[in-house]
């Protein structure tokens, strides 16, 4: 288990609003947007996320790291986050599956961790005035490097992030001898979707974001995917060619999260920055053919602009779903192709599984192709 090291510490944000906390391993001053979840549980698929990528996350758990940290629940290769801030991190921690602690897992990839902090009011004022940059340092007060740090750092809006968390080269995943063939363009991809495509029959084939429509049709799929990421959607400007081309070749389409905002500008719509976004296991999202509510696993910070009537700009799609809380755009339809998405994560790592029935429909469709093209496309 990894010692305790009291460090007095700080979170300034960009509009000078100063935290004091203790700094619980040495680190580096370290910049990012602060951004909050109101997960209880499940800390290290959070952490491991690449969504989350170049983000400082505020847990609103009052507690975090009492059940450790083991090697199945990742949802990558690495911690993802730049920070974490917490009122307390457990020093103990008790689960069968536990192969060691979370200090010394985020210690290991130079991730700060700033607890003591009323993590109640950092939320408040986040979801007052928004979402912003920040910094963590050593401290009892913030230092001229950390004020200069934080200056220097960019806003979220502009980046293109997916380009960063992307694989560098194909792999498959799944059985070779699974009945379909899905191509999965990976903007940040979390396992538990390749997971659930797997349980579902399929072999992944997982590519770069920035490969190719002919390159994906020549892998002769039964479907795309399009994946959750971190960054604006709209600095993703090689991806609109790519979902276009693909869905008017009669490929059937899913979109979760930044793939759904992506779809969302293939088609003429646009994308806004949310005030302090959507990120945690408990949003209600409304079906709107069924009138149905579902609890929802969601992370992000941009949404596609439009309402339950349309989608500005963007005829072609109707909407299929919208977050009860600020009646955000939740989910797409194209109205004459096989494309669908939604803003929320139906994988649910962490989180409620109300709507992995999704992956189902998907398949749906995915059998059709199949019959189509037949089984050895």
């Amino acid at each position: 288990m990894t010692s305790r090291a009291d460090i007095p510490g700080f979170l300034l944000l960009e509009d000078g609003t100063l935290f004091h906390g203790r700094l619980v391993a040495s680190s580096p001053v370290t910049v990012a947007e602060v951004v909050f979840t109101t997960n209880m549980t499940g800390y290290q698929e959070t952490f491991s996320d690449p969504s989350y990528r170049g983000q400082i996350v505020v847990m609103t758990a009052p507690m975090i790291g009492n059940y450790g940290i083991n090697p199945e629940d990742p949802e990558s290769g690495r911690p993802q986050i730049a920070g974490v801030v917490v009122r307390e991190l457990s020093r103990t921690f008790s689960n069968w599956r536990a192969s060691g602690d979370l200090q010394g897992w985020l210690g290991a990839a130079n991730v700060p961790i700033l607890e003591g902090i009323d993590t109640r009011q950092l939320t408040r004022h986040l979801r007052s005035v928004g979402v912003m940059r920040g910094v963590i340092g050593a401290g009892a007060d913030a230092t001229d490097e950390a004020r200069s740090a934080l200056d220097a750092c960019p806003s979220m809006e502009g980046l293109d992030l997916a380009s960063v968390v992307t694989t560098d080269r194909a792999y498959e995943w799944g059985s070779p001898d699974a009945p379909y063939h899905i191509v999965a363009y990976d903007y940040g991809i979390k396992r538990n979707i390749l997971r659930l495509f797997e349980s579902h029959g399929c072999r992944i084939t997982v590519v770069p974001s920035t490969t190719t429509p002919e390159e994906v049709l020549a892998l002769r799929p039964h479907g795309v995917f399009f994946s959750n990421g971190p960054g604006d959607p709209a600095a993703v400007t090689y991806a609109p060619h790519a979902i276009r081309t693909i869905g008017k070749a009669g490929i059937p389409v899913f979109g979760i999260c930044l793939g759904h905002q992506l779809i969302g500008l293939s088609f003429g719509g646009s994308t806004m920055k949310l005030p302090f976004g959507h990120r945690g296991g408990n949003q209600p999202v409304k079906e709107l053919a069924t009138g149905r509510v579902l609890i929802t696993s969601q992370n992000h910070g941009f949404a596609v602009l439009g309402s339950e009537q349309d989608i500005p700009g963007a005829p072609e799609l109707e909407v299929t779903h919208v977050n009860l809380n600020d009646g955000t755009v939740e989910g797409l339809r194209h109205r004459t192709l096989p494309i669908f998405s939604v803003q929320y994560h139906p994988e649910a790592a962490p989180g409620p599984h109300d709507a992995r029935p999704l992956f189902k429909q998907f398949i749906n469709a995915v059998r059709g192709e199949v019959g189509r093209s037949g089984p050895n496309a």
